[in-house]
């Protein structure tokens, strides 16, 4: 990579060109919505920002990235598995000689847990919120996975990028603006004057994340024109803690698009009649009273009148002024409601789902908040791919660095995302164990069950497909049957009395003497 010095901010100045576009579409749909999620150019904290006339967008915006959240990244749950080739973990079962892929998927499950409280540590559910909302309004959203401090979140005003027809990211390019003291001692005598003291009350800083053709992407920083050295490093490509996200891919292009932008034009008119109604309610509310001037009724006797006085004029001398628009904001209403009921559906707000009725059942309200949900499979499925993946790699990475999990095999290493689609993840493989056991109850009874059905591998995989652990929860092999045969020695005593016990685990022991001696006597024979 070059060391030029200033090399940093001209790449900066050079895509901030292309970057142009989009920043406005986005501060538009974030006008409508969350002002201060994508605020004017120049904004600072004293600034005032625009009031939308409706909270339709701000409510929709926020709904709709607590769902994904949720769904993405579910509490206390991993939102993914490794999911090996069959193949693969039966070469592995017979190799070391475990009892079913139950003991597999087991381990591996343990392992997905220990991942995801890699993430916990970070903070992350907070900045994996900000960049949901981020990704809806504006469509892009720079995340930061620091090994050692909080994931941070940076908006599209703040970084650009550059990406292959084929949207693999080639450059990366952040802008942040500090005070001097918060600065690494090396970037602090960089912008030090002559007297030992920081010349600037605020510094750009910028970070380029480059990707170097073959494994690699390259960072540094830069402050001043001038590269600060203890910012240098490199990442592999499954490794690199700067994650430039978009909610849409579309090929060919370096940016994404926001959720909102597909209802821009409902939240505009909705935007717009919601004003006409706030200001024209307001005008309607205004009383104005007109007294006929060739009237005998005084001005002065209707203006000073108190509560109950009594004065002298005629009643037909007096007029109310009245805005006669009540048709007109009959029309209005009833196209704000048309327009919000568009929006609920597009923000999946549960309003949507439940029709007007007398008799609305949960299953009705349960199917069509279903239906809603599998309408956003496409954008789960960007999420995956560009977002929960490189987590997955990332984290895991991590931990086995730190030795906090054993290397993972590279044929078992295939990771899987679970949220989001159900067909992905283990909810099918849940669901589909379970139709099996009960299509084989129904069919042939509960007596085949019992003969055919391991219940330990059952156990095990549902176990597995719900992410608990069953360590010190589940009886093992031996412990059942220990606890069967108390449970035995208990109804002898009880029908045969103690002599009969006790005689029972006499012959037990002989043979157990006799099985030890018939295994001995061939380990002997094997050395």
């Amino acid at each position: 990579m070059s060391t030029t010095q200033g090399v940093a901010m001209a790449r900066y100045e050079e895509l901030t060109a292309e970057r142009s576009p989009v920043l406005a579409r986005a501060r538009q749909a974030a006008t409508l919505t969350v002002p201060h999620l994508l605020p004017p150019e120049g904004h600072s904290g004293a600034t005032e920002l625009p009031t939308p006339f409706q909270s339709m967008g701000a409510r929709g915006v926020r709904n709709l990235s607590s769902k994904l959240l949720l769904t993405q990244f579910p509490p206390n749950v991993p939102f993914f598995k490794y999911d090996p080739d069959e193949y693969i973990v039966e070469a592995i079962v017979q190799k070391a000689g475990i009892e079913g892929r139950g003991e597999v998927e087991k381990a591996l499950s343990r392992r997905e847990r220990s991942v995801c409280k890699e993430s916990d540590k970070l903070q992350f559910r907070p900045a994996a919120f900000e960049a949901f909302r981020q990704l809806l309004v504006a469509g892009n959203v720079l995340l930061h996975t620091p090994e050692d401090g909080i994931a941070q979140t940076f908006r599209l005003d703040r970084f650009v990028v550059k990406r292959d027809w084929g949207g693999k990211v080639l450059e990366i390019v952040l802008k942040q603006t500090f005070s001097p003291s918060s600065l690494p001692l090396d970037a602090q005598a960089i912008i030090q004057g002559q007297d030992g003291k920081p010349t600037l009350k605020t510094v750009d800083l910028y970070t380029y994340i480059k990707w170097d053709g073959k494994k690699f992407y390259e960072v540094f920083q830069e402050v001043e024109g001038h590269v600060i050295p203890s910012s240098r490093g490199k990442y592999k490509e499954d490794r690199c803690p700067w994650l430039a996200l978009r909610l849409s891919k579309i090929d060919g292009e370096d940016y994404g698009r926001g959720y909102v932008e597909e209802c821009l034009g409902d939240l505009i008119s909705l935007e717009g009649l919601s004003q006409t109604m706030v200001e024209g309610s307001a005008a309607a509310a205004k009383i104005v009273i007109l007294v006929n001037p060739n009237g005998v009724t005084r001005e002065d006797d209707i203006s000073q009148a108190e509560n109950g006085d009594v004065k002298t004029g005629k009643a037909d001398d007096v007029h109310v002024l009245q805005a006669d628009k009540r048709g007109d904001f009959a029309v209005v209403e009833s196209q704000i409601e048309k327009l919000e009921q568009r929006l609920a559906y597009m923000f999946l707000l549960n309003a949507s789902v439940q029709r007007q009725g007398e008799r609305v059942t949960a299953e009705e309200i349960r199917y069509m908040a279903q239906d809603l949900e599998d309408a956003l499979g496409g954008m789960y499925t960007v999420l995956a791919q560009e977002f929960q993946l490189p987590l997955v790699s990332l984290f895991s990475a991590r931990m086995e660095k730190r030795k906090g999990v054993p290397k993972l095999p590279k044929e078992l290493n295939n990771p899987t995302i679970t949220t989001g689609v159900d067909a992905l993840g283990r909810g099918q493989d849940l669901k589909n164990l379970d139709n099996f056991l009960i299509g084989l109850g129904e069919n042939f009874g509960p007596e085949v069950i019992g003969r055919y059905v391991n219940f330990s591998e059952a156990i095990k995989r549902r176990a597995a497909a719900l992410g608990i652990d069953t360590e010190g929860l589940i009886k093992s092999e031996q412990e059942v049957q220990q606890a069967e045969q108390q449970a035995q020695m208990t109804d002898l005593a009880t029908n045969l009395g103690p002599d009969a016990i006790k005689a029972m685990a006499n012959v037990g022991g002989n043979q157990l003497q006799a099985d030890a001696k018939v295994k001995a006597a061939q380990l002997t024979k094997r050395k």
